[in-house]
């Protein structure tokens, strides 16, 4: 089939980062070569907050575990993995084709009287109302829809996800469709997902039982950092008090021997990070600084004193690597 003819030999597709094909808050893919460099290389790869998948998928153990409080997404990645690729993306299509969505990788932008600058939210508004509402409909009858909630990350604003608290797809209508850059991330994806032992699960992380993780483990936790403002922490879901349960969860993996990474931020809008600072001293745990560039992105700030510190603290030397 066409759409599965990708310009890469099979040694270059297994060695290459493949991205998550949703815009999931968060997501680590810019800092992936950085973060690779500086972890264990175990077995079993344990993503404790996998989110969207971008970085255990790109892990080089035998065998990855995902994990994710949001059972809707882990939900979607296991179903990605099961599906046969070609099946999914003919899915995909007949939803689109059935909704009166555009795609712009047969027809281009003019065929819809729009423009890449300007989009096409104008185009798939009253669509993409309609698929949400049928989405969230069948999701209050019980029914979780694979291909519906895809679709509607492909066309939402910025490819994200977010749910309201009812559980509810709740994002507006965004500038793009499934064009081809969209579509040749998903077939990566699927690939990448089949090509590797992976098991899901969707608990809250003190629900992990520490004692029946396998000691050829490695732990790489990314929660929602404490001290910004980000989508996943608009609504204070993540508090000082989750924030300790995390720190005395890795430090009882540490006791375990039990080798740990965990990403966030020590420095934010010029506020500060106290409770991981001083358990980072306190512990003798390593902290390794992140260099990330965000000039192209809306989180680019001009004010140096406003400057994220992005860091990936370790219970091991990665000097030593």
């Amino acid at each position: 089939m066409k759409n599965l003819k990708l310009f890469l030999d099979d040694e270059d597709r297994k060695n290459r980062l493949v991205s998550s094909p949703f815009n999931y808050t968060g997501g680590k893919y810019k800092l992936l070569e950085q973060l690779q460099k500086l972890f264990k290389e175990e077995e079993i790869f344990l993503d404790i907050f996998a989110g969207g998948a971008n970085v255990g998928i790109n892990s080089k153990s035998q065998k990855i575990i995902f994990n994710d409080v949001n059972a809707k997404i882990i939900s979607l990645i296991e179903y990605i993995k099961n599906i046969d690729t070609e099946e999914l993306l003919k899915k995909i299509d007949d939803i689109i084709v059935e909704y009166g969505l555009s795609n712009t990788m047969f027809y281009g932008y003019k065929y819809y009287s729009c423009n890449s600058s300007e989009g096409l939210a104008n185009y798939n508004k009253e669509a993409f109302l309609k698929l949400r509402k049928d989405y969230n409909k069948k999701l209050n009858e019980g029914i979780e829809d694979y291909i519906l909630l895809y679709v509607l990350i492909v066309f939402s604003f910025n490819n994200q996800v977010r749910f309201n608290s009812k559980g509810e797809f709740n994002l507006p209508v965004g500038k793009r469709d499934f064009n081809s850059k969209m579509r040749n991330k998903l077939i990566l994806f699927s690939k990448k997902l089949k090509e590797k032992e992976i098991e899901f699960c969707s608990k809250d992380f003190r629900e992990i039982d520490i004692n029946k993780i396998p000691k050829n483990t490695f732990i790489y936790c990314d929660p929602p950092y404490l001290i910004t403002t980000a989508g996943y922490n608009e609504n204070g879901m993540w508090t000082d008090k989750e924030e300790k349960d995390l720190l005395n969860f890795l430090k009882e993996l540490d006791k375990k021997g039990l080798k740990f990474a965990l990403s966030n931020v020590l420095e934010s809008k010029n506020k500060e990070n106290k409770i991981l600072k001083d358990w980072i001293l306190e512990n003798n745990f390593y902290c390794n600084y992140l260099k990330k560039d965000y000039s192209n992105s809306n989180y680019q700030r001009k004010a140096k004193n406003s400057i994220s510190v992005e860091v990936l603290v370790t219970n091991y030397n990665t000097d030593e690597m």
